[in-house]
């Protein structure tokens, strides 16, 4: 073991070195124990990236949303089956952009399609749909250091307001469903969406450094955000997808699908609770069933036809979940499940084995490198 300690800090090492990443750690655990910790690189120009430090997990925020909605799943708050429209107007008639025009959509989108991205919802992009979504992040990044920011609710309703990309159902795409389900569960608990996940995941767990933003005493545990250039590693400023780089105050747009941040201890708390150790936030029966999710035939056709590093993976409850390892870009373990984020946070789990595996990093574009 002390062998595979030593191999993981140095491939970290070769990657600061060689200018791929700023700084990172990586977290294995196993039968609820740590297997080994790894960290390399700095955080800050002046601070090295270590335990403590704290990141802007991006997409990473989709299973922690997945988590939040099958907890009111289980006390029959939701039901996987219900319209999204139940909780807001501006999705019971929804419009379907085809050949260049809208068109009545043949179903309402329901709550399970929100947790495995069969919506139609839209990211911002150059289709018809992802223009429309494009003008409405747009506006939020215009009013987000303002005093009217856009809100969870009012990002939820204006998205309701674009065309979608497809009939709900009939394809897999990313896109903003992680964001709706967000307004969803504050419709549907009666309280802002971080309030119910600080009250019934963070504190419950001990997830005391994961939220929607940090506080100024936190603030110099922050990570940087790196970007490669030409010259080497340099820092970046930017927002993304209504997500204020400062991550100073509480936003009103708390984004089910990207805004929390957290570090990998914190993490692996949440990791290791869906694999049996530490508190139980949900049923194990409840999380045996989000593993067992999986998408229908033709939604699984245009997953794998439009994301190359998805073979091998269906998707549901917001994870990518390994059903056909033979056909994985890497060596995987049947039934592991996860997610990663823009910046490079990785998460995974693997039940047949009893792992939780993460790595953290701060760098633009980061994805599953």
């Amino acid at each position: 073991m002390e062998h595979l300690k030593i191999q993981m800090q140095e491939l970290l090492q070769q990657a600061v070195e060689a200018g791929e990443i700023a700084g990172a750690n990586l977290l294995v655990l196993q039968g609820g124990k740590e297997l080994l910790y790894a960290q390399s690189g700095k955080a800050q120009e002046d601070r090295p990236f270590d335990r403590d430090t704290i990141c802007r997990i991006y997409s990473m925020t989709k299973p922690v949303t997945a988590v939040a909605a099958m907890l009111l799943v289980e006390r029959g708050v939701l039901d996987l089956g219900q319209s999204v429209g139940d909780f807001f107007p501006a999705y019971r008639d929804m419009q379907v952009w085809e050949q260049g025009k809208k068109v009545p959509a043949r179903r309402n989108i329901l709550i399970r399609d929100l947790l495995s991205m069969t919506s139609g919802l839209s990211y911002p992009g150059t289709d018809d749909s992802g223009k429309e979504v494009a003008a409405v992040f747009e506006e939020g990044d215009r009013r987000l250091y303002g005093d009217s920011p856009l809100t969870t609710l009012e990002m939820a309703e204006r998205i309701g307001g674009c065309g979608l990309a497809f009939h709900p159902g009939d394809k897999w795409m990313y896109g903003t469903s992680a964001d709706v389900l967000g307004a969803v569960i504050e419709v549907a608990s009666g309280m802002p969406f971080g309030d119910f996940l600080r009250q019934e995941i963070f504190d419950p767990l001990g997830m005391d450094d994961t939220g929607f933003y940090v506080p100024q005493e936190k603030a110099h545990r922050l990570a940087a955000v790196y970007e490669r250039t030409a010259d080497g590693m340099r820092q970046k400023v930017t927002n993304n997808l209504n997500i204020a780089y400062t991550a100073h105050r509480y936003p009103a747009f708390q984004s089910g699908g990207a805004g929390l941040v957290s570090t990998i201890d914190d993490y692996a708390k949440l990791a290791q609770s869906l694999l049996g150790h530490g508190k139980p936030v949900l049923k194990p029966e409840t999380v045996a069933a989000m593993k067992r999710a999986e998408l229908l035939p033709w939604q699984q056709e245009s997953l794998w036809r439009s994301w190359e590093s998805m073979y091998g993976y269906t998707y549901g409850n917001l994870c990518r979940i390994l059903t056909q390892p033979g056909m994985a870009m890497l060596h995987g373990w049947q039934g592991e499940y996860g997610w990663d984020g823009w910046l490079g946070t990785y998460f995974c789990n693997s039940p047949q084995n009893d792992v939780t595996f993460l790595l953290f990093t701060q760098r633009i574009d980061a994805g599953t490198m």
